[in-house]
């Protein structure tokens, strides 16, 4: 289907043109024709008030986000959040924050906590998003789980559930393949009054975790396999951590998801693909429910678009937990991490998450997403509002050999400054950040590879006899270096020329063939950099099935204790930087500690440097 053409301009807000997609076509179609204006609560008014915490305006549109609190959002989660709650935003209507917390055996407050703070984190709110008054607090599986018990009891009646006391390997015998019909259980013949006193058995912790499970009696030979009477309920004994005890039943999530979508009233229920094959079963339980007299037409519908593919990452939550588990990472907040919280403490930014989600479109076609787009829309963002530094990560000391002749005294310092943003990036009427300041003085740190004593071909840099520029200072001229027994440089030697520093008359006064980065001595700051890079070495790390694991790119953190100007002691946890020829930089968010030595992570180079 449609995706977006043309390159997004504006990290911090939607396009003002949105690109038409399937999505929007559909919403716009039932808005066109009223298709939920006439909306209305089935049961008591009371359940309504509970469900919905609010009446909804029928003219709007509802979406969800529907997370399971089992792990920590990434990547992925982000484009789906950016979908459901834009489009509610778009036009008008409404986005639940919604928690599938069906599973206690996996699920934790610790994950709930963690989705909450990435939902808000990348900008959205859903009580901000039209609800009623009150509704602040997110909605949850669980609240429904009463509803949902009356659900399946309704089934049972109807004969449309039974319960199941096969084993789990005779279940999965008899449910046939995609060339062979299933075969029905034989417990499937049940009375509707043993099934109930089963199911309610099972409810009251008469039978053992696995003993049996209820079962939707829908066509054992559909082509759909997932029509082959489903389980909808399954004996767990777990303590849940929102019922606590209440429940040793479950509902599976594929029974409780359109009912949850139902009782909140939902109208365009959105998902990825995987779960296309699951909605004939969504839609025969919403017709079931609504001949049970609990739900009221019309339903929710569900639409799928193509999950995020996008290369160098894993985003199968159980994958990423091995991560964690396995210690690959140091935990799910790791900068290498593609969940939300790790991309948070790379460096990278709710806009220019937003504007990924924008860039890369919704549609109904699987498709690959290089990294580098995801990384290309961090420097557009960053680009204008990244203050500039000057780091060096490799130090070797430089030594202005005439100092003392060229200024009296070799303790003699000079301040020199340059801009915190470049004039470019100051819009019209913006006041520009006050200027950066920097002492030089006889001893700077340079980076090694700026010094060769033969050089290269075409090298422009600091060897024997060459002049350059110590960017925003002196123009200087190299005479040679000193080593160690074993061979290494230790100290690079030059002259400093007086009258050629930048911003004075004098400074075109010698012609320098570069301009290099440097620190002073005298008042830069020792610092912690973490050179954080793609977490695997291969596009696809798992493709075919191979163990994922075996593509982890050795390189993908590097520490190195580097040399920061002046302005970046200042740091705040979370602000990020261009360090001048590096790349972006953040002072991480967690172990970054004004007054302490400080610590940054890279975030991305200037430039895409993978496809080389």
């Amino acid at each position: 289907m449609n995706s977006p053409t043309a390159k997004a301009t504006d990290c911090n807000a939607a396009a003002d043109t949105k690109v038409s997609n399937f999505l929007r076509q559909i919403i716009e179609n039932d808005l066109d024709k009223g298709t939920y204006a006439s909306r209305r609560w089935a049961g008591s008014p009371g359940d309504a008030a509970h469900h919905a915490k609010g009446e909804p305006d029928p003219a709007k549109i509802r979406t969800r986000f529907p997370p399971e609190p089992n792990g920590y959002l990434h990547v992925g989660h982000a484009k789906s959040i950016c979908i459901n709650f834009g489009l509610a935003k778009e036009y008008g209507g409404v986005c639940h924050l919604r928690f599938d917390d069906t599973n206690p055996e996996k699920e934790d407050t610790e994950y709930v906590n963690s989705i909450i703070d990435a939902v808000k984190w990348l900008g959205f709110d859903w009580a901000q998003l039209g609800q009623a008054a009150g509704s602040a607090a997110p909605y949850q599986a669980s609240d429904y789980f009463d509803f949902m018990y009356r659900a399946a009891e309704a089934l049972i009646e109807a004969g449309h559930a039974y319960v199941d006391e096969q084993s789990a390997e005779d279940m999965r015998a008899n449910r046939g393949d995609f060339g062979k019909p299933g075969v029905d259980s034989p417990f499937r013949t049940r009375t509707v009054a043993e099934n109930l006193a089963r199911f309610r058995e099972m409810r009251d912790g008469q039978l053992a975790d696995g003993a049996a499970v209820l079962r939707a009696k829908i066509d054992m030979a559909s082509p759909n396999i997932n029509l082959r009477d489903p389980a909808i309920y399954r004996i767990r004994r777990a303590t849940h951590h929102h019922t606590g005890d209440k429940w040793c039943i479950y509902p599976m999530y594929t029974f409780a998801h359109p009912i949850e979508d139902a009782l909140e009233q939902i109208t365009h229920s959105i998902c990825t693909l995987e779960f296309e094959d699951q909605r004939p079963f969504y839609d025969w339980l919403m017709e079931r429910l609504c001949e049970c007299g609990l739900l009221a037409a019309p339903s929710p519908k569900q639409y799928e678009f193509a999950r995020l593919n996008l290369t160098y990452v894993i985003t199968s939550k159980r994958k990423l937990a091995q991560l964690v588990n396995e210690g690959k990472v140091s935990g799910w907040d790791d900068p290498r991490m593609p969940t939300i919280a790790g991309l948070r403490r790379r460096g990278y930014t709710p806009e220019s998450l937003r504007l990924f989600a924008d860039r890369i479109g919704v549609t109904k076609s699987d498709s690959w997403i290089d990294y580098s787009t995801l990384e290309g829309c961090l420097r557009e963002d960053l680009e204008n509002k990244a203050h500039r530094g000057m780091a060096v990560l490799d130090p070797v000391k430089l030594v202005l050999t005439n100092w003392a002749e060229a200024f009296g005294s070799d303790g003699y310092t000079e301040a020199c400054t340059q801009p915190a943003l470049p004039h470019s990036a100051i819009a019209e009427g913006q006041t520009p950040p006050a200027d950066r300041t920097f002492q030089i003085g006889k001893e700077v740190w340079i980076e090694r590879e700026d010094f060769e004593e033969v050089p290269p071909k075409g090298y422009k840099r600091l060897f024997p006899s060459n002049v350059v520029r110590l960017k925003g200072g002196y123009v200087i001229e190299c005479t040679g270096c000193a080593r160690d027994a074993a061979g290494n440089v230790t100290e690079v030697h030059a002259k400093v020329i007086p009258g050629t520093k930048s911003g004075t008359p004098g400074a075109d006064s010698v012609k320098a063939k570069a301009a290099i980065t440097w620190v002073g001595v005298a008042d830069g700051v020792q610092a912690e950099v973490r050179l954080y890079d793609r977490l695997f070495a291969e596009a696809h790390p798992d493709a075919g099935g191979k163990d994922f694991l075996q593509s982890l790119n050795p390189d993908s953190l590097k520490v190195v204790t580097a040399y920061v100007e002046p302005s970046l002691a200042g740091a705040q946890p979370d602000q990020k930087f261009q360090f001048e020829r590096f790349g972006y930089f953040v002072a991480d968010r967690l172990d970054h500690v004004a007054g302490a030595k400080p610590v940054f992570n890279r975030v991305t180079g200037l430039k895409d440097s993978w496809g080389k």
